[in-house]
């Protein structure tokens, strides 16, 4: 365990039970978060072949100038 890790736990553990109770709501919010975004995240990355074609033509270009 690193130190901030540590600091961490031990400031939680301070915490009465309805607070402790809230740092875990935050934190599966958090956990929520980053998942939704590595996600979107992947999504984007897949659709980006099927786009291609119409990112990647002339037309596209002459408007990518403007």
């Amino acid at each position: 365990m690193n130190p901030l890790d540590q600091v961490l736990l031990d400031k939680i553990k301070q915490l009465p039970p309805q607070r402790m109770a809230e740092v875990e709501d935050f934190v599966d919010f958090l956990r929520a978060r980053e998942g939704e975004k590595r996600l979107t995240t992947a999504a984007a990355k897949a659709s980006e072949a099927s786009f291609a074609p119409l990112w990647d033509n002339d037309e596209d270009a002459a408007h990518d100038r403007i």
